[in-house]
């Protein structure tokens, strides 16, 4: 079906636009087949809006009178307002909004139209694959390969064509292992520690359902991946009652009698419809205007989305743990292991590893940990919090990633290269993206589709764009030591700059933010010049100036 036969109006002059606390606009929409573009019609002006359809998570119909308006609810938690003059235009509007924004054929997507200036199709496609990953890691080769058994997808949909197995372990045995875990996720390597060559693994649940059945083949897997003297560990994201449960559907556990070498822990974590039910209950608390303040503690503590946070970093910290300070390698899994597996696993890497808390190194943790290993995104991010379908598949597990990582960049501001910024884009792109690195539900899917043929990679474009500076934290400073978050209550708060940011609070947050990096960069310019009694002066100017500025911001913060 062509575009336009979805488009009922395309054009309505004389709209307002509300945004937020801004004052109102007068202009032209225009209706495309991937965004509407908002142009204002005041003299002298040429601001526009441009909002990708995808990015509309509901629309609300209000008329009044012979004319109407349209509230617009986005995923990335905007709430715009379109007063169109007539009934029938707004209608149409409405109707054409909710036609373009509900499409599911990947290939009519925005990707697989959109054509960046500076970039070409056939340009490099991510920023690493699991070949390259291995063949950087030489410590991996005494005891571990990289095995080609999924080249075709055949033995697990969702994951990528290579992973990284025990060296001792032939392709026939992970075929076997495969058919006895969940969705074929055999156990595979994600990190090797850089100090002790002790190993993070991820996989979904065993299948061993009532009758407790059992599979050689992944015992001798998980045997082979650690010494016959070592301990390891297998973290359960899911509770012991949770895990007993799942026995009933045919899924299950590691038995301690057939996986001697291994001790498994229970950390329970929410995930599906608890967790989207929990954002929604947040966006709500964000969006009361009561300004009652017991109404808004009350809220904000019945979403209990802070207490998903806590979950994540704690259980992330507790396989840090292991591998750091015991000395032990761990397996990390739940249910279908596409979730809460990946949200610790990358967590546990990002305290671990310094490489993890670079610019280049997070992105390429991000892919591998998330593109590579099957997190199904379009079923995730179809909906995020103000839609009124009924949840299905939609789940803020990337969501809840971005906001850990927040919270270690506040607890630990000069350990993480990269800025707030870089998650509030990530984050935003995940829901509604320009690009196809977000596309489909696995490295599967995008094969089928030609995704990488015939769209630009995210990430690739953000290491190659002009404006990669504003995702740089101008305090960076590198370390080798692992960074560990603390996960008491007083140690986490809201992520004021996603759930509360369009408005006025967080744009004077943002230009202070501005200013520091304006103040870091004089900063740098003048260190060079040390020699220079002028520029001492100025040196330590600004430096009182960036002391200030900090202790400002977080006065704004407690407010």
């Amino acid at each position: 079906m062509e575009f336009s036969e979805h488009i009922k109006t395309a054009n309505v002059e004389d709209v307002v636009l509300r945004v937020g606390f801004r004052a109102p606009r007068s202009g032209a929409l225009c209706v495309t087949g991937h965004h509407l573009l908002f142009s204002d019609r005041e003299e002298d002006s040429t601001w526009q809006l441009l909002l990708l359809i995808r990015n509309i998570d509901a629309i609300e119909k209000r008329p009044s009178g012979s004319s109407g308006s349209i509230v617009i609810k986005c995923k990335d938690l905007r709430v715009l307002q379109l007063d169109i003059p007539g009934m029938e235009e707004c209608l149409n509007i409405a109707s054409s909004i909710e036609a373009l924004s509900s499409i599911e054929n990947v290939t009519e997507m925005y990707p697989f139209f959109h054509r960046p200036r500076g970039l070409r199709l056939g340009d490099p496609w991510g920023l690493s694959s699991t070949e390259q990953e291995y063949t950087h890691t030489e410590r991996l080769w005494d005891r571990w390969r990289l095995s080609r058994v999924n080249q075709d997808f055949s033995v697990c949909p969702s994951y990528p064509s290579a992973v990284i197995v025990p060296s001792s372990v032939d392709d026939e045995v992970l075929v076997k292992a495969a058919r006895f875990r969940q969705g074929g996720r055999f156990p595979v390597l994600c990190y090797c520690h850089h100090r002790n060559g002790m190993v993070i693994m991820r996989s979904s649940q065993p299948l061993t359902g009532a009758n407790k059945k059992r599979c050689c083949e992944d015992e001798l897997l998980l045997q082979m991946a650690i010494d016959q003297s070592e301990l390891g560990y297998i973290v359960d994201t899911r509770s012991s009652q949770h895990a007993q449960h799942a026995r009933l559907s045919g899924g299950g556990f590691e038995s301690k009698s057939c996986y001697r070498p291994w001790r498994r822990l229970h950390r329970h974590m929410e995930r599906g419809k608890v967790l989207q039910e929990s954002l929604i209950k947040l966006v709500e608390a964000c969006g009361d205007s009561s300004h009652n303040m017991d109404r808004w503690l009350s809220k904000l503590e019945n979403s209990k989305w802070l207490s998903h946070v806590h979950s994540a970093l704690s259980t992330a910290g507790l396989v840090a743990e292991c591998v750091e300070r015991d000395g032990h390698s761990v397996l990390v899994h739940g249910s279908e292991g596409t979730d809460t597996t990946l949200l610790v696993t990358s967590l546990a890497q990002i305290i671990l590893d310094p490489d993890c808390r670079t610019f280049r190194g997070f992105l390429r943790l991000l892919e591998r940990e998330w593109v590579q290993a099957g997190h199904p995104f379009q079923q995730r991010c179809a909906r995020s919090a103000y839609s009124h379908a009924r949840l299905k598949y939609e789940c803020p597990s990337f969501l809840l990633l971005m906001d850990c990582v927040w919270q270690i960049s506040r607890q630990f501001p000069l350990a993480l290269e990269f800025s707030e910024a870089l998650l509030l884009r990530l984050g935003q792109e995940a829901y509604a993206s320009d690009y196809g690195t977000f596309l489909c539900n696995s490295e599967q899917e995008r094969h089928i589709f030609h995704v990488k043929e015939n769209t630009h990679c995210l990430l690739w474009f953000l290491m190659q764009c002009s404006e990669r500076e504003n995702y740089i934290n101008p305090l960076y400073e590198h370390t080798q030591l692992a960074i560990w978050p603390s996960v008491q209550p007083q140690s986490l708060q809201l992520w004021t700059g996603l759930f509360l940011r369009w408005t006025e609070h967080t744009q004077v947050m943002d230009e202070a933010r501005e200013e520091i990096r304006t103040l870091v960069n004089e900063l740098k310019r003048d260190e060079k010049m040390k020699s220079n009694d002028e520029a001492t002066h100025h040196l330590l100017t600004h430096r009182d100036a960036l002391t200030v500025l900090e202790n400002e911001m977080d006065e704004l913060t407690i407010l």
